[in-house]
Formats: structure tokens, C-alpha cells, sequence
């Protein structure tokens, strides 16, 4: 397994990212959010454009691999004084291996190499991942209600984690 990062001109790297995070966002929140509302926020975030753009923008993709299979990703970036984490998704026949521990001590790595005290994310109220994060170190810090068009609405709890 190897974690590797996702450059803008790699466009057949894009495209497998964007096929892979697809699914496993399909996969995994369909049941919490509904197949309409996450369809709709799949095309808004996990097309090869879209995709591009955000690392135009600044984002950092990075793909964990297992014999040129895609089977989770990270999206990161500095926001404000913490490095946020703005995608973490692992696809489900590979979890409970330590793969996410391991992407996650990457993120960290990656905050204190950019001299930021903090990871943030936003996660979903009904996630029931929440107690993971909780028991990593991550606390609620607020709750946000983003529209995000169509009726839709992205009901998160922010969790923050203090690095050391």
C-alpha cells in the first residue's frame, strides 16, 4: 500500500481518483444522507474537473493505493492556522487495517511540516464515525448547517484535533 499524491497534469490519475471517490462516497453515505442528496453532492465534488480545479486551488489529493487500485483518498489543505482535512475516505473491505491511522499520521506530519498547530474537518451529524475521530483526538468545536443548493443542506458537526 502506498500513499501518493495527486498532481494537477496527471490527468489519468485524476479520472481514477474521481471513478474511486465516487463509489466509495456512494458506498458510504447513501444510507446516512440519502442516494438523491449524495448523487447530487458526488457530481459537485468528485468529478475529474472538479477535482482539477481544487488542486488549482490549492488542495492536496492524495490516493492510497494497493496495486494501482484506489482504495481510499485524502483531500488536504492550510485553512485559517489549522491544515484541514477537507476528504478522508477509505473504501469499506479495506478498513480496520491501520490504513486510516496511517493516512491520518501522514496528515499530521504534513501539519507540523507547515508549521500548523491543528487539523480540522467537517463531519456529517449522523456519521457514525464520529466516536473514531473522538477517540483519536479530535473534539467538536461547532456545528454547521451549509447550504449548498437544491434544497440541500450539509449538516455538520467541526471537529478539531491540537497537534503536539
Amino acid at each position: 500500500m502506498i500513499l501518493r499524491r495527486i498532481e494537477v497534469n496527471d490527468r489519468e490519475s485524476i479520472e481514477r481518483l474521481s471513478k474511486a471517490a465516487s463509489a466509495i462516497i456512494k458506498d458510504y453515505y447513501d444510507p446516512i444522507i440519502g442516494p438523491e442528496q449524495n448523487d447530487y453532492m458526488i457530481a459537485r465534488s468528485y468529478t475529474a474537473s472538479v477535482i482539477t480545479k481544487h488542486i488549482t486551488e490549492g488542495h492536496n489529493f492524495y490516493a492510497m493505493e494497493d496495486n494501482e487500485d484506489i482504495i481510499g483518498f485524502i483531500d488536504i489543505y492550510p485553512r485559517g492556522n489549522a491544515l484541514y482535512l477537507n476528504k478522508f475516505y477509505m473504501r469499506e473491505d479495506f478498513r480496520g487495517m491501520g490504513l486510516g491511522s496511517a493516512m491520518l499520521d501522514f496528515v499530521k506530519k504534513e501539519a507540523r511540516r507547515l508549521e500548523l498547530p491543528s487539523i480540522e474537518l467537517n463531519m456529517n451529524r449522523f456519521n457514525p464515525t464520529a466516536v473514531i475521530y473522538e477517540k483519536l483526538g479530535f473534539r467538536k468545536i461547532r456545528e454547521e448547517k451549509i447550504d449548498i443548493g437544491s434544497g440541500y443542506y450539509m449538516d455538520d458537526f467541526v471537529y478539531s484535533m491540537t497537534l503536539d
